[in-house]
């Protein structure tokens, strides 16, 4: 089996591929998930999403056969509280990596009830519409704590070569309360210091990473880091690879500049 690369995907907006005027928003983003696909080594055994939109005390790790949707999302047209992607769960990947998370000495438990959340389930519909591809997610720990899911990442990297595609799904800029043309300076600020810092050696990276704070408008970027978080999860799992960038937008909600990244 070939080893997959991971991903730190900045989803978009809401449920935005069942908008018209949202979908013409994202058409980078789109394109991004689209090539994200044709460019992976081999069809994935599954999908394992870290996504921005759950957390939990311990790293809860999804179980379900069957997940059930999630709509998280608030004020959209009452069609995207239909929304379905029936993909099917991995139950017993999901087992082993709670194996692993385990055996690194971090705190999980599985859970059998939780479904896609759109952080999860709105880029899965893009890259496989026809919902063919087994996907199950793994929660953020409510502290937040950036050696911690860096931990996370590096326990789960066996999983890259047992055809797991492994993607941390949150947004390179989160602040719900500053969109349009006063987002722009502090979204380019950090995106510029990201670029700068993913492509930093290895070490240099995750260290730079870890002390996020530091970097130029960090808190009006991510007032809560839920979103940036799973950042470092992605990348503790090909830690020792390099990044490449493979989205970037400038504008979106008239003034936001974000990115995604490939490691690996």
């Amino acid at each position: 089996m070939t080893r997959m690369p991971t991903f730190f995907i900045s989803h978009g907006g809401g449920p935005w591929p069942w908008m018209p005027d949202w979908r013409a928003m994202f058409t980078n983003l789109e394109a991004s998930f689209v090539q994200m696909v044709q460019d992976l080594p081999e069809r994935p055994k599954a999908i394992l999403m870290i996504s921005g939109h759950w957390e939990d005390d311990a790293f809860a790790v999804m179980t379900s056969a069957n997940p059930p949707m999630v709509y998280d999302y608030h004020g959209f047209p009452p069609h995207t509280f239909q929304i379905s992607y029936p993909a099917p769960g991995a139950p017993e990947l999901a087992r082993r990596a709670a194996g692993l998370i385990e055996a690194a000495g971090l705190p999980v438990r599985l859970d059998e009830n939780q479904g896609f959340d759109h952080g999860c389930f709105v880029p899965a519909f893009v890259m496989y519409p026809d919902a063919s591809v087994p996907v199950f997610q793994i929660s953020l720990r409510r502290s937040y704590d950036p050696a911690e899911h860096l931990a996370l990442g590096r326990a789960l990297a066996p999983l890259r070569d047992e055809g797991v595609l492994i993607l941390g799904s949150g947004l390179s800029y989160h602040n719900l309360r500053l969109f349009g043309p006063g987002a722009k300076v502090p979204s380019t600020a950090f995106d510029g210091w990201l670029a700068e810092t993913m492509a930093a050696p290895p070490a240099e990276r995750s260290e730079r990473l870890i002390r996020w704070e530091e970097a130029p408008y960090a808190r009006v970027c991510h007032a809560q880091e839920d979103h940036f978080v799973p950042l470092f999860a992605a990348l503790g799992a090909a830690e020792g690879e390099p990044a490449t960038r493979v989205y970037h937008d400038e504008g979106l909600f008239g003034g936001v500049t974000a990115s995604s990244y490939r490691i690996g």
